[in-house]
């Protein structure tokens, strides 16, 4: 049964070494599955300069990358593995033009292009995760790396389809609670466990599968726990320190990261009815996770969530529709922040997010898609450090999508127009019940040109409106996580941009890779800026915290990413002599290649408030990192891997600048087949030379640095 794809969503099929994946650009993302073929036999000399093309259906046409206009980072299979971090932002925090709000190992949150918060949309399966780590960078996003199968990110002005609030990129987080085609065996599943020496990380992670007629079942559990992490020196930064000496008697926390521990676990149960013309499946999971905030000493975080999806696709119902694809999603939401045993603050969300989309066939030159999306949830904050209201806020949404070709043009163009409402409640503090309605427009074109194989040049605009969020509306409190007094304006407007996004790319032969450069001209971009005064302190001294009011301001970024791959070698050692097949019939003449390759990655974020002439705060400083990658058939992988950060000197008012550093990892994994299993084992060191690293994107760079020296050990078993 060949399944359509949702509109955006990824379907890749390969037998290249992962690298070219990087280069892989789409118009838009919903969610992704992927399909590794098994490893071709080892290139021949003319082969070497022809590496099969990555297909891509990110469009209802599909086609390879070169049809493509933006840039998709995928990671999934043993790259994935090999990455994977207690938390989503760390996960991908070496990837090109993505850091991370790094809040401690509990809670991190991707920063791309040097945009974040409300403009960084999480999706799981295609939507989004409802929760409120958009609010605060000290709350998780709730969904754990252990069970993902593949992450997708995508970068520039495509990502509109999902929203205004993608105008930095979209993460789709990917996994396969609700199965939507057959599976390959009656019965399937995977155990992966895991310890660590920097955070004493204990985890472990199991699934199972299985087909019963035309029904598909999926189990899945896992739990983590991480102590205290290990940090090369003190907590606090040189300049911290000098600037804020500590009283008296008091120590400075050395060698550990104090309140950094974590422990989280959940599960899923889904089941899907599939035949020839689709599937329909629902899935419950429930994540729970307890994390110290690193930011207080004695605050911990205690999240719970649960979580209901609904998924489907009805494939050529009718005519001239290609297929009707639906998702909708429902989840409670609740953590408590203690202060020590105490209840500090309680957060609560729920609501729904649902997204319909119909592909119709090709009429004349154009195929495409148009859909709906509705999104309602009601938050609301209790508690001494409740800087928000009680809100509701609804979404409804429409959307469209066509591509045409004209080789060797190709043309892609999207549109969307949004419909939110924000409800605040009446509340003695925050004052009476107030509604902000916004109808926001944004509209998307780009352009594939490919003047002669293997070469190819993707141009893509946009232009956003995004409403402003309900905190930078409604805020009016103390929020100890980013040490500030949070003032919102309900007086916002939206806020405009207009980005372009230019790539070069190269995509077979011994060098692949892409050059990419970014334009984004934001008016009234909304920020939080400092007032300069304080509020009352409890203690009735004259200051307290610094206020920070939302303001809208003009602003622009700009910056590029280059990726290369250097392919050094793809031919076999030697030619193996012939070998009997597993019947004893005829024979197998196996190639064993070996596989060297050396990556180049590098990024740049030039931020600046053009009002008052300054940086934007927390933007990432230029990174650039070289990889030396060696494999042996499909068995044995080794990676070196060196990444250097420069300074971060640029800064926003009151903003400390933040020193440069160069991280050394490496990685070892070693698979052995055994009859219907197969047995994987890996090592991972990070940061082998025990430097001392602070990302400047963390509101907690100069008291909480990255972690010191560790290893990992893995274990993982499939059948």
């Amino acid at each position: 049964m060949r399944r359509i794809q949702s509109l955006g969503e990824l379907h890749i099929k390969t037998s290249i070494s992962f690298p070219l994946a990087l280069f892989i650009s789409t118009a838009s993302l919903a969610s992704a599955q992927d399909a590794v073929a098994p490893p071709a036999a080892a290139a021949t000399a003319e082969e070497v300069a022809t590496h099969e093309r990555v297909v891509v259906s990110s469009t209802p046409l599909g086609g390879d990358l070169f049809e493509q206009t933006q840039s998709v980072t995928v990671l999934t299979g043993e790259e994935l593995e090999l990455r994977l971090e207690p938390t989503i932002g760390e996960t991908l925090n070496r990837e090109p033009g993505i850091s991370s709000t790094y809040f401690g190992p509990g809670a991190s949150r991707p920063v791309i292009r040097g945009l974040g918060e409300d403009r960084i949309r999480v999706l799981q399966n295609g939507v989004t995760t409802i929760d409120v780590s958009n609010v605060s960078p000290d709350h998780a996003v709730s969904a754990e790396p252990l069970t993902i199968k593949t992450i997708d990110v995508v970068r520039g002005p495509a990502t509109l389809l999902y929203g205004p609030n993608t105008v930095g990129g979209v993460v789709n987080l990917i996994d396969n609670r609700i199965p939507t085609e057959p599976l390959a065996r009656p019965l399937m599943g995977k155990l992966d466990t895991r310890l660590s020496t920097a955070e004493e990380q204990r985890s472990g992670a199991g699934l199972v599968e299985f087909q019963l007629g035309r029904v598909v079942v999926h189990l899945d559990g896992f739990k983590r726990k991480t102590e205290d992490v290990s940090i090369p020196g003190f907590a606090r930064s040189e300049r911290l320190r000098r600037l804020q000496p500590l009283e008296e008697g008091e120590r400075e926390p050395h060698g550990t990261l104090p309140n950094s521990f974590g422990e989280s676990q959940g599960g899923a149960a889904g089941a899907s009815y599939i035949w020839e013309g689709g599937y329909v499946g629902t899935a419950y999971s429930i994540f729970d996770s307890n994390y110290g905030t690193v930011a207080e000493p004695d605050v911990t975080i205690d999240l719970k969530q649960h979580r209901w999806d609904v998924r489907g696709a009805l494939n050529k119902p009718f005519a001239p529709v290609k297929a009707i694809n639906y998702k909708w999603s429902y989840s409670d939401y609740t953590h408590t922040e203690f202060e020590g045993a105490e209840v500090g603050t309680v957060f609560d969300v729920s609501g729904y997010d649902g997204r319909l989309e119909v592909l119709h066939e090709k009429l004349g030159r154009f195929e495409g898609g148009i859909g709906y999306q509705t999104q309602q949830t009601d938050f609301s904050a209790l508690g001494a450090e409740a800087f928000l209201p009680a809100v509701e806020t609804a979404t409804h949404a429409v959307f469209l999508f066509e591509e045409m070709a004209i080789e060797p043009v190709r043309l892609q163009f999207g549109g969307r127009y949004d419909h939110q409402a924000n409800d605040r409640r009446e509340n003695p503090i925050f004052g009476p019940a107030l509604s902000r309605d916004f109808d926001a427009f944004s509209g998307s074109a780009g352009i594939v040109y490919t003047p002669v194989e293997p070469y190819v040049i993707a141009l893509s605009t946009a232009y956003t409106q995004r409403p402003p969020t309900y905190v930078e509306l409604f805020a009016n409190g103390p929020h100890l996580a980013t040490n500030s007094f949070e003032v919102g304006n309900p007086d916002l407007g939206k806020e405009h941009s207009l980005a372009f996004d230019l790539s070069f790319r190269k995509t077979s032969g011994r060098v692949t890779g892409a050059v990419t450069l970014f334009y984004n001209r934001f008016s009234d971009f909304i920020t939080a800026e400092p007032t300069g005064a304080f509020s009352e302190a409890e203690d009735g001294e004259d200051e307290g915290l610094p206020i920070f009011a939302s303001r809208a301001a003009d602003a622009h970024f700009l910056g590029g990413e280059v990726e290369a791959s250097i392919h050094i070698t793809e031919h076999p050692a030697r030619e193996p002599e012939p070998q009997p097949d597993a019947a004893g019939k005829g024979v197998i003449n196996e190639h064993t290649p070996h596989q060297l390759h050396v990556e180049l990655k590098a990024d740049y974020v030039y931020a600046q408030n053009v009002e008052t002439d300054r940086s934007l705060p927390r933007i990432t400083p230029f990174r650039t990192s070289a990889a030396l990658v060696y494999g042996w058939h499909d068995r044995f992988r080794a990676r070196l891997e060196g990444q250097y950060v420069h300074r971060q000197e640029r800064t926003a008012e009151f903003e400390l600048p933040t020193d440069g550093y160069f991280l050394l990892n490496a990685s070892m994994s070693y698979r052995l087949p055994i009859r219907s299993a197969e047995l994987e084992v890996y090592v991972k060191g990070t940061n082998l030379t025990n430097e001392e690293a602070r990302l400047h994107t963390s509101f907690l760079k100069d008291i909480a640095p990255l972690a010191g020296r560790g290893a990992l050990l893995g274990l993982r078993a499939s059948f």
